[in-house]
């Protein structure tokens, strides 16, 4: 099967949902009942940059809207709020590298880790503008940097193990000529 042929695309978008919601599943079960004193990364947000850095046709953007506006109904975190900001983070992402291809993981690392800071602060602003009650700044300042630290690795494991790779100039040629 090609790799730009749309049934591939449309598998590829699959299973972009369902591991969203697998990633939810997990972070719903009850496993422990003892509250932690460390925060876990956000894995749904690092598989979103990830999978929308490497091919965005696999990630569209109200593919995006649903997945976060249910994990935060799920999470119970106040609606639309960290989806907005994610939607936001992607397309500035999207946009920022959609010419650089060639660019190296470690501008791209960069580039996740600035939108992260900007995510994460943007949504305590916000918060703490309408008294929303947030969880301490020490554990959400360490689920940004647990976030930072795994994301070489689910960049890692969407290549490896998702076969979501950048275009090969070859490829986009391809997929312009068809468009």
């Amino acid at each position: 099967m090609m790799v730009n042929s749309p049934a591939h695309i449309w598998i590829m978008r699959s299973c972009f949902i369902a591991l969203c919601l697998l990633i939810m599943f997990f972070h719903l079960l009850p496993l422990d009942s003892v509250p932690h004193r460390w925060a876990p990364p956000d894995l749904l947000i690092a598989f979103i940059f990830a999978w929308a850095l490497r091919r965005p046709d696999y990630v569209p953007i109200l593919s995006i809207a649903a997945v976060m506006l249910i994990a935060d109904l799920m999470f119970q975190r106040p609606p639309g709020l960290l989806a907005l900001l994610v939607l936001i983070g992607t397309e500035y992402l999207r946009l920022r590298f959609a010419g650089l291809k060639d660019a190296s993981f470690a501008g791209e690392w960069i580039a996740v880790c600035i939108v992260l800071l900007a995510i994460t602060l943007a949504n305590r602003l916000v918060l703490s503008i309408l008294a929303v009650g947030q969880a301490p700044l020490g554990l959400t300042l360490m689920q940004m940097l647990m976030t930072i630290i795994i994301y070489p690795l689910v960049v890692l494991i969407t290549q490896s193990l998702f076969g979501v790779r950048t275009l090969a100039p070859s490829d986009s040629d391809a997929k312009a000529a068809r468009a």
